[in-house]
């Protein structure tokens, strides 16, 4: 009998193609679209919900899975979402951005929807595995499932799978290991995919897509102008429409330029004082305010034997990092990292990736402080 599969089918190209490979193998594959957003009680697009011109991306997404579905010849279902999205990751997402913070609901999307009440569902409903369109490998060692990084290093999206436990990755199948994004589309263009082929890959917050993110911002962090601060002398430089919605490091939208006086460097968030409402700014690529040598993390996630003494292995501080070696210290759910060499713009309450020597994706956690030469960097 046929090992039966729930597939997470986006709308996408990489969740048809990863449909596609399952069949190959044999499996038996049911699509699913899962809806984890609500456009008009939670904030369209622009931020206003009454602009109804336009099919929320969600429903075209849904359209276009649908067809992929028809033509593959599966199955599809509709799970909705909405309410756990809000109450798990969102709730977080809009908590972490009133602190000042930087979080990024994608990593908890995936371990609290996607391989959450989606993988419940699929396990009380008789499916024997679920499946996804990440880029990403499943391996094997000493009897115990890790991740690791796919063939396709450019699409690698382990960093966002880091707050995985054992049981959910050895529940999925991961086909999309061993292909790259050029061999996915074109694989789509020969089975006729047309409404996959060319779409281009998803940039914006898990399930709420792509839209202007400032003006979204406001559906829930009113605009309070203040002042922008040049952090090493004082000196008022400009005003910013509220501070809650600049990251540590942003160079573009700063909306200072070249200031008379000053030297012609571009301009960077250095500090955000969230309580009275100032931007403080650096400029130069070689500023110290974005220098770190060392983080702390919360929530700490660990796959496999728990490491009793420091251990050398790597970690991305953000999505498509290069690896930075580090030193780790784990205590309880928290860690202390330590790294070899000068890291830029770590930022608070972003994920830290933990990856052993081979390859392997050992878990990870939220930065919550970071420090320079025994000074801490974001206060």
């Amino acid at each position: 009998m046929k090992k039966k599969v729930l597939l997470g089918l986006s709308g996408g190209v990489d969740s048809a193609i990863a449909a596609h490979k399952l069949l190959e193998q044999g499996y038996d594959v049911t699509g699913a679209f899962m809806r984890n957003w609500d456009a008009f009680t939670n904030g369209d697009i622009l931020g206003n919900p009454t602009i109804k011109n336009d099919q929320c991306p969600q429903e075209k997404d849904y359209d276009d899975a649908v067809a992929v579905a028809k033509k593959l010849g599966i199955p599809l279902i509709r799970i909705d979402y909405v309410k756990e999205y809000w109450d798990d990751v969102f709730s977080y997402f809009l908590d972490e951005y009133k602190k000042g913070r930087t979080p990024n609901p994608d990593i908890l999307c995936n371990s609290m929807i996607k391989f959450g009440p989606f993988l419940k569902y699929a396990v009380q409903n008789g499916y024997d595995y679920i499946s996804m369109g990440h880029y990403a490998k499943k391996v094997m060692k000493d009897g115990l499932y890790y991740l690791s990084k796919p063939t396709d290093l450019k699409k690698d999206q382990t960093y966002f799978l880091c707050d995985l436990d054992e049981s959910q990755i050895e529940k999925c199948l991961w086909p999309m290991e061993d292909i790259t994004k050029v061999e996915a589309r074109e694989i789509a263009d020969k089975l006729g995919l047309d409404e996959v082929a060319g779409k281009h890959g998803s940039t914006g917050v898990c399930f709420i897509g792509e839209r202007h993110f400032r003006e979204f911002l406001q559906n829930y962090f009113p605009a309070h102008n203040g002042k922008i601060v040049d952090i090493e002398n004082g000196k008022v430089l400009g005003e910013h429409i509220g501070v809650l919605y600049y990251t540590i490091g942003q160079r573009k939208g700063l909306g200072i330029g070249g200031v008379k006086g000053e030297p012609d460097t571009a301009w960077f968030v250095a500090k955000k004082d969230v309580q009275n409402n100032i931007l403080y700014v650096g400029r130069g690529e070689e500023d110290e305010h974005l220098n770190s040598d060392s983080c702390t993390l919360s929530r700490l996630n660990w796959v496999g034997p728990r490491p009793d003494r420091p251990l050398k292995c790597f970690a991305k501080f953000r999505y498509r990092q290069v690896d930075n070696p580090i030193t780790i210290e784990l205590s309880g759910d928290e860690a202390t990292l330590t790294f070899d060499h000068i890291v830029k713009a770590v930022t608070p309450g972003q994920w830290a990736a933990i990856y052993a020597e081979d390859g392997r994706l050992l878990g990870g956690g939220i930065i919550e402080k970071t420090y320079y030469k025994g000074k801490r960097q974001d206060i």
